[in-house]
């Protein structure tokens, strides 16, 4: 590295010359350059390193937005084939090159060869669990060819990953974008879009997978509390004890008294954005008792949490099961309560999950005038 050399207007004689009273035009000249050059290089330097630097902050926010928001196309981030490719202009990569341009030769859809049960499959690189599905069909030209095409997600490459459950099955529109949606989130590295049946060309505008690979039962590391307790048995903290054991002589339910518009709560400690909620029945008595039961989600303790908003109704589970919640869009509250509206009611509750991602950096829940948070 080159002596260094003052980048202002004026600089140091002692940097340009030994002669302190005088300096020889050469010698300024020779300054003048040296000091031109390591400035370039100081420039070039800062400017690759600043370049560097947010490369490096993009990167790892897409991959933090990429793992923790269940509302991020993962598929962006994985790796599409084939069973075979038509031309050029139709690679499996395409649908997932984030543009749902439906016309072909714009470079954007895939496109098989006519065949026997032609295949599609994006390799998320990693399990994830997903929320939802949405395919973009061709818009110029032979939509119906989509029709009757099985949407299969789980972890194994059998039969090139074609013997995965089928989860969903598509119906074709012109250009049109279907949206498929699940009840129940489904766990997978592999996505596929299998088109059984001979002669059939497989063509597809755009794949996009929503879901996290973060998501936690957050209501284990919480506190629980209920209006009441039946008996010892019964404890509310017996719904966050990560069993879904439904026999309640195994002390892993909770019980109420018999009482008007009982509850349960659970205290995440921290505001959350809540994406399902998985609820397990009694099995060996009384699984009616639940029905009707809301569930409700918010940041207030007033009327003990009950007064926050209901995102789900309970119609019927039958006794032993577990029934998942699925919200159409992430919920943020602390306080998860299950109420059970009515006279000489009683709650009985397996477990309860609580599926979804810790706001990290923000502030907790300001404390009531009780001194709750």
């Amino acid at each position: 590295m080159p002596e260094s050399v003052s980048c202002e207007e004026g600089f140091p004689r002692k940097n340009c010359s030994k002669h302190s009273l005088y300096i020889k035009r050469r010698d300024t000249n020779s300054c003048l350059q040296q000091k031109q050059q390591q400035c370039r290089l100081e420039q070039s330097v800062f400017s690759q390193t600043k370049k560097m630097t947010y490369i490096s902050i993009l990167l790892w926010l897409l991959m933090k937005t990429a793992s923790a928001n269940p509302k991020f196309n993962v598929a962006l981030g994985g790796f599409a084939t084939q069973i075979d490719t038509y031309n050029e202009l139709g690679a499996a990569s395409n649908a997932i090159d984030g543009k749902r341009d439906n016309v072909y030769y714009h470079d954007s859809c895939t496109h098989t060869f006519t065949t026997t049960d032609p295949w599609w499959r994006l390799d998320l690189l990693e399990t994830y669990t997903i929320s939802s599905v949405t395919v973009v069909n061709r818009g110029d030209c032979c939509a119906d060819r989509l029709d009757g095409a099985q949407v299969c997600i789980g972890n194994s490459l059998e039969n090139n990953g074609n013997d995965n459950p089928v989860v969903a099955t598509l119906l074709s529109s012109r250009g049109n974008t279907q949206t498929l949606t699940f009840t129940e989130p489904v766990e997978g590295r592999y996505v596929n879009v299998f088109l059984p049946g001979t002669n059939k060309y497989l063509t597809l505008c755009e794949v996009e997978v929503y879901g996290s690979k973060d998501e936690v039962n957050l209501a284990l590391g919480g506190e629980a509390t209920q209006g009441n307790t039946y008996d010892a048995l019964g404890a509310a903290s017996n719904a966050i004890d990560g069993k879904r054991d439904s026999v309640y002589g195994h002390k892993s339910c909770t019980h109420t008294l018999e009482t008007t518009d009982p509850w349960w709560r659970v205290d995440l400690r921290e505001s959350c954005m809540i994406t399902s909620i998985t609820i397990t029945n009694r099995r060996d008595c009384c699984a009616q008792r639940l029905d009707s039961a809301q569930i409700r989600i918010g940041n207030s303790l007033d009327n003990n949490g009950n007064s926050n908003p209901i995102v789900a109704t309970v119609s019927h589970i039958a006794g032993g099961r577990s029934q998942t919640f699925v919200l159409p869009r992430a919920v943020e509250g602390r306080y998860v309560n299950i109420f059970l509206p009515g006279m000489n009611k009683i709650l009985t509750l397996c477990e309860v999950e609580v599926h979804g991602l810790k706001q990290e950096g923000k502030p907790p829940a300001p404390e009531d005038e009780k001194g709750h948070k």
